[in-house]
């Protein structure tokens, strides 16, 4: 086997193991009217089976980064497979509320440790241009596996029920962790510093991380968009008439992906990550902006999620591009675990609330809010960049 192709190939597993991680969440929110009937008791609590998984990665993210320089990004991303795997085989038992609820907990230990280690191993395993193209590849692993669980998964729900749709990404787990290991990806993660333990370390990780504009940047605004990918993803097909919930459900995500594909690494040519981030933002604006002048919600959808995919290719291709090290990369890939996570975990608790409390025209303002904050921040850490960079 030749190099090119070995490592296309083990970038291809990285990213399947990513399309598992997604699942996590998918899993959840693409069945979701199936699962509250599992529990309909808890109606009032039954979100929390979807946004628990983000708590373990919107406390620990930064300090993921740190273990993973440490622990080594293919032990990690095994290591978070493995125990994946292991947690859907056990909710596929459909155990009671409390049960599941616990181990959605842990399995965001999983999910922190795979989207972490993945794109960690990826950017040190490809160079230039074959780098740019697998990060743009590796952004679309949600949009993905979101279009992969509508088309497929509910069909297999539908008719075998959730155990076996549990047990089936549990299966699956576990076969991509085994030819990961097969496939023996090695890396080097350079000479590491004595760590700290404890308070000492989490606290440490923490100030290195956000006060870099380096590291931070693609974290930021990162935590603008996951505040409403998946939140829109559950909010907006349950406003749209009847029949086209699902199909525009499935096209969302790949809208974005298809963008994603055809643009960014055209753009990366050309402007840096960060333009290409803060240009997915503004058409993201502009996209709601047509809601207000006649536009159809369901073309508004498509179109709103196609342009965020600037954002996803941007944002893990910024990675590498603003840092050098394997070590300020991982850093930097743990901060965008946590704050995509946080974004997870208050996104569909605070969208609801707005359009609960105002309506469905002002949820739409405060996205357009949020696009235009991370427009703001990711200028603002431009200039400190650029700050920096003139003291050097």
């Amino acid at each position: 086997m030749t190099r090119p192709f070995l490592r296309f190939a083990q970038v291809m597993l990285i990213w399947a193991a990513g399309l598992g991680a997604a699942t996590q969440f998918a899993k959840i929110a693409v069945p979701f009217t199936d699962v509250s009937l599992l529990y309909p008791n808890q109606a009032a609590v039954i979100g929390w089976l979807l946004s628990i998984i983000s708590l373990m990665g919107a406390v620990f993210g930064a300090t993921s980064g740190a273990i993973t320089t440490r622990v080594g990004p293919s032990r990690l991303l095994l290591s978070g497979l493995v125990l994946g795997g292991v947690l859907s085989l056990l909710q596929a038992s459909l155990p009671g509320f409390q049960i599941m609820l616990a181990s959605r907990v842990i399995e965001g230990v999983s999910h922190l440790a795979i989207v972490v280690a993945a794109p960690t191993l990826i950017a040190q395993i490809t160079t230039g241009r074959a780098r740019n193209m697998a990060m743009v590849l590796w952004s679309t692993f949600f949009g993905v596996a979101f279009a992969l669980n509508a088309w497929f998964g509910l069909p297999v729900v539908n008719r075998f029920g959730l155990p076996v749709y549990f047990a089936l990404h549990g299966a699956l787990m576990l076969v991509i962790a085994a030819l990961i290991a097969l496939s023996r990806i090695r890396v080097d993660m350079g000479q590491l510093q004595a760590a700290q333990r404890g308070w000492a370390s989490f606290l440490e990780a923490h100030i290195r991380t956000y006060r870099s504009p380096f590291i931070s940047a693609p974290a930021i605004g990162w935590f603008f968009y996951t505040l409403t990918f998946v939140s829109l993803l559950a909010i907006l097909p349950g406003r749209l008439p009847e029949g086209q919930g699902a199909s525009i459900a499935a096209l969302m995500p790949l809208a974005g992906i298809v963008l994603s594909w055809l643009l960014v690494p055209l753009l990366l040519n050309a402007v840096s990550c960060t333009a290409v981030i803060i240009l997915g933002f503004a058409a993201g604006m502009v996209a709601i902006s047509a809601l207000f002048m006649g536009a159809s919600l369901a073309i508004v959808c498509i179109a709103l999620f196609a342009v965020l995919g600037l954002v996803q290719g941007g944002s893990f291709a910024a990675v590498p591009q603003l840092n050098e090290t394997p070590e300020t990369q991982a850093l930097s890939y743990g901060a965008m675990a946590q704050m995509g996570n946080a974004g997870n975990l208050l996104g569909t608790p605070v969208l609801l609330a707005i359009l609960l409390g105002v309506d469905e025209a002002g949820m739409f303002l405060a996205v357009a809010g949020i696009y235009g904050v991370a427009i703001v921040l990711h200028i603002f850490l431009s200039l400190r960049r650029r700050a920096v960079a003139a003291t050097r």
